[in-house]
């Protein structure tokens, strides 16, 4: 298989952010699995709605368990590369997505920063087009803004050109 790794990756501390995300995300879910379960047990629910409680605990496990792993095989896969022409995206584990973004076609690029983000200094990045966004979910503060202003700085050259 070509497997060709573009030439920029993200954060180092991606895994860790996205690790502290989902174990937010699951903690917020299993408390909801929990509080079902007392409303199940304490109203008497018939006897079908605690099966469908195990089969989301269950989902719910297994999903833990992925969200282990995860973040360090997306992480392994993700990469990006930019010049004046395109802006260029690869990523995915078990279905790997190319995308290549003309310069001339990008409406807008902005960077953002949640609590998680802000604490490991990484920003992540929305590329805006007509019909689409994109986004590289977590890079260094300064990658990002020197890629922020690199691809602005393109989108305008391109079009004063036309």
């Amino acid at each position: 298989m070509n497997d060709i790794k573009l030439e920029n990756s993200l954060s180092p501390s991606f895994p860790k952010i996205r690790r502290i995300s989902e174990t937010i995300g699951n903690i917020i879910g299993l408390l909801v699995i929990g509080i079902l379960f007392w409303l199940q047990s304490f109203f008497d629910w018939p006897i079908w709605t605690f099966w469908i409680l195990v089969g989301l605990t269950v989902l719910t496990i297994l999903g833990i368990i992925w969200s282990i792993f995860e973040p360090t095989y997306l992480y392994r896969s993700w990469s990006y590369q930019y010049d004046d022409e395109y802006l260029q995206l690869s990523y995915g584990i078990l279905q790997k997505e190319w995308v290549t973004v003309p310069m001339t076609k990008i409406q807008s690029v902005t960077t953002s920063q949640g609590p998680i983000l802000k604490r490991y200094r990484a920003r992540s990045i929305k590329v805006e087009t007509v019909g689409s966004s994109h986004a590289i979910p977590a890079l260094e503060e300064e990658v990002a803004f020197a890629l922020r202003e690199k691809i602005a700085e393109f989108a305008k050259l391109k079009e004063v050109d036309e």
